[in-house]
């Protein structure tokens, strides 16, 4: 089980379990669900977490691991953007 943890490999399964997540909202919203795009948005900024985090236990560059922060900001700020203009209807 250490092994698993300090590969990496957790980050992956979880990566994995996000981007089967992200399928199942898409198709979830094509039969009446609620709006995708928050959702979606929400979970990329998690996902660009999981990448930082991976990048690190991988020893990647840290030009990786600014990327992936930068994109989960990204992500966040969308978030918020989406929020607020929400709440200001």
């Amino acid at each position: 089980m250490p092994d698993l943890l300090a590969s990496g490999h957790i980050v992956d399964a979880a990566l994995l379990i996000v981007a089967a997540e992200a399928v199942l909202i898409v198709l979830w919203r094509r039969r009446g669900g609620p709006g995708r795009g928050a959702l979606l948005i929400n979970l990329a900024s998690g996902a660009c977490l999981m990448v930082a985090l991976r990048a690190v236990l991988a020893g990647a560059s840290g030009y990786w691991l600014a990327a992936a922060l930068a994109g989960a900001g990204a992500a966040h700020v969308a978030d918020l953007w989406l929020r607020l203009r929400s709440a200001a209807r």
